[in-house]
């Protein structure tokens, strides 16, 4: 996990390394630049060490003097890659990322397909520039082309100092300075299985969950899981706990919010060290800039569930290196209110395929930033491409079943063997809620935006639709926060603007 950054066209040192001081808080334990000799590009690193710890600094040297990659985040089958590669290539070091180097090196623009996780990654070699992102986007990238040159960065406030118009890098999409963008991966849309077994399904999505889980594992520092009490959470921290014999987790919320209660028992039943922090109103407020800078956005429903992931990742920060977190479950398998509303199978099997391809810019954007705002990686084992796949398999009378209809059923089914009841049908809450952040953030914010100023300000900026003196705040903070920020505001992403 790390920011990457640079520019193909030139070898502007000084641009690169004022966009790695913009990305330092991914990337704290080392930095490394490689400029081409021709000058004709250059790559900056700033580095999480994760895998390899040692000897994984970057850029990483391919054969020849022209060739060297940098990437942020972890590729999950880099050992079953390594066996074929190693007959051809000699490795210098033990990390993940120079396995994506080779196996380039070795097939080109189909290597990508080949790759097991989340990543975002550039490699220069020799005359030509190529870069990619992972299918759904777990990992950030964004560029801009500025007078004839190709800028790329992390974030958008590493690029924004140097771009006006800066665009999001496409998640399953690879470039090339010879060829251009071109699509790799697209989420399948696989019709529901109207006539599976119940019991398959349900032994499928235990094997295939904690599968993922196992997987992401994977690491040479300390690595724990978020755990609000909810279903999501619960799962993760219960599969990863059942492979390590010592799991750190991590709660926060109000004093006797729902999620505090709910994860202490959760910790309790399952024997991990858990950590919890409360929030004070006046914390959360004077914690909102520092926030939303971090997040890129002023979307009101996205910074309030910022707020609670913030403060647990500077938690978890404290004790590990690596979190688990349940991203993905809800938009899988139904979990959010205003699927109930959806008249018919087809197009709840429709918005939840439209759900998962959007979580790019909204909630997957909050984890990364939020996590990497403390020098923490994020992983979220429910959006293993298998478990994605899967979940288009299962038809939706599944997903939502009862009367009324209980949310994700058969994700409760599945696990309810492993948590206890109270846990398996505890009522959905979306993080802000049951930390009890809304509750906060209700009752603190009239005394910062009065519903007369917040009118007025809304006729200054008619240009966007900000629905309530909360998001017209959330919008003011955002827009001192930033030295450009007319290059950011047009990636803000609404999570509310969503067709049923």
């Amino acid at each position: 996990m790390c920011g990457i950054a640079g520019i193909w066209g030139t070898s502007d040192q000084v641009s690169v390394k004022t966009m790695m001081d913009a990305l330092i808080h991914r990337g704290p334990d080392a930095k490394g630049i490689f400029a081409v000799p021709n000058g004709s590009g250059i790559l900056g690193h700033q580095r999480l060490s994760i895998i390899d710890p040692e000897g994984g600094d970057q850029p990483i040297y391919g054969i020849g003097q022209g060739k060297a990659i940098i990437g942020n985040g972890e590729i999950y089958n880099y050992a079953q890659l390594l066996p074929e590669l190693q007959q051809k290539y000699q490795f210098l070091t033990k990390s993940d990322t120079e396995a994506i180097l080779y196996l380039y090196e070795d097939r080109k623009i189909t290597a990508v397909r080949e790759l097991d996780g989340m990543f975002a990654f550039a490699i220069i070699d020799e005359n030509t520039f190529v870069a990619a992102r992972d299918p759904i986007g777990i990992k950030p990238l964004y560029y801009s082309e500025k007078e004839g040159n190709f800028w790329f960065a992390s974030e958008l406030k590493a690029i924004t100092k140097f771009c006006e118009k800066v665009e999001e890098f496409p998640p399953g999409t690879f470039f090339s300075s010879e060829t251009g963008f071109s699509t790799y991966y697209t989420l399948p849309d696989i019709p529901p299985e109207i006539d599976a077994n119940l019991d398959d399904l349900i032994k499928e999505i235990q094997e295939t969950v904690e599968a993922s889980v196992v997987k992401r594992l994977m690491a040479d520092v300390p690595l724990g899981a978020f755990l609000s009490g909810g279903l999501d959470s619960s799962i993760i921290a219960a599969l990863a706990k059942k492979h390590k014999s010592e799991l750190h987790t991590f709660s926060v919320g109000i004093d006797g919010s729902k999620d505090i209660k709910a994860a202490r028992f959760v910790s309790n039943y399952l024997g991990t060290i858990h950590h919890e922090y409360l929030i004070t109103p006046k914390e959360a407020i004077a914690k909102l800039p520092e926030i939303i800078y971090s997040l890129e956005s002023f979307d009101q429903d996205l910074v309030r569930s910022a707020i609670p992931c913030y403060f647990t990742s500077r938690l978890a920060a404290e004790y590990v290196k690596v979190i688990l977190t349940g991203e993905g479950a809800d938009e899988l398998f139904a979990g959010y209110t205003y699927y109930k509303d959806i008249p018919n199978d087809e197009t709840l099997h429709t918005e939840l395929r439209r759900s998962v391809n959007s979580l790019h810019n909204i909630n997957l954007q909050r984890v990364d930033r939020l996590t990497m705002a403390h020098s923490i990686e994020g992983r979220v084992p429910f959006l293993d491409l298998k478990m994605i796949e899967l979940g288009q398999r299962i038809p939706a009378h599944f997903k939502l079943k009862g009367n009324p209809p209980v949310e994700k059923w058969i994700l409760r089914k599945a696990f309810e063997d492993i948590l206890p009841d109270e846990i398996v049908w505890r009522k959905k809450e979306q993080f802000d809620e049951g930390s009890g952040t809304v509750d906060l953030l209700t009752e603190t914010l009239k005394d910062v935006m009065s519903e007369d100023q917040a009118k007025q300000y809304q006729q200054q900026h008619s240009d966007i639709n900000l629905r309530s003196a909360e998001e017209c705040y959330y919008h003011q903070l955002f827009m001192n926060a930033f030295e450009n920020p007319s290059g950011i505001i047009n990636n803000v992403a609404r999570w509310a603007e969503r067709p049923v």
